[in-house]
């Protein structure tokens, strides 16, 4: 245990804990927090059709083509063309090297839309795709 010779006394406990190290260190992690979280919530806002469908897990690797309600279509988060997105979907590694796209539309978006950019992907070669949609939430009886 230790003690400390306040007024000159032997035997008296230290009382004061030096808590400098705690308040840098959590100063730190504040600003780490205040930097990491508006990257964490990066992506386009869509509100997606309502589906019967077991929840799958999306993968962050997976390139994800987002179609807004005012038809414009987004590939990783940067608006894109149709003509840009076939481009894209063909020469881009991070797609090339997944082979697998999930596409995520507006309820609000035109079907022809939606198939439109189904058949860039399937034109692209790209072997896998999957469509996304928020679960449908069922009322207790």
């Amino acid at each position: 245990m230790s003690f400390s010779s306040n007024n000159g006394g032997v035997g008296s406990p230290l009382s004061e804990i030096n808590v400098t190290p705690l308040v840098d260190v959590m100063l730190v992690l504040l600003i780490i927090f205040m930097i990491a979280a508006p990257m964490l919530t990066t992506g386009v806002d869509v509100e997606l059709p309502k589906a019967d469908a077991p929840r799958m897990e999306i993968d962050e690797e997976v390139p994800v083509i987002t179609v807004q309600r005012d038809q414009r279509i987004f590939l990783f988060d940067e608006e894109v063309s149709l003509d840009v997105l076939k481009e894209r979907l063909a020469s881009d590694e991070r797609v090339r090297s997944v082979n697998e796209v999930f596409v995520q539309a507006d309820e609000q978006v035109p079907y022809g839309v939606v198939v439109q950019v189904l058949a860039l992907v399937r034109q692209a070669g790209i072997g896998k795709m999957g469509l996304v949609t928020d679960p449908v939430t069922r009322r207790p009886r």
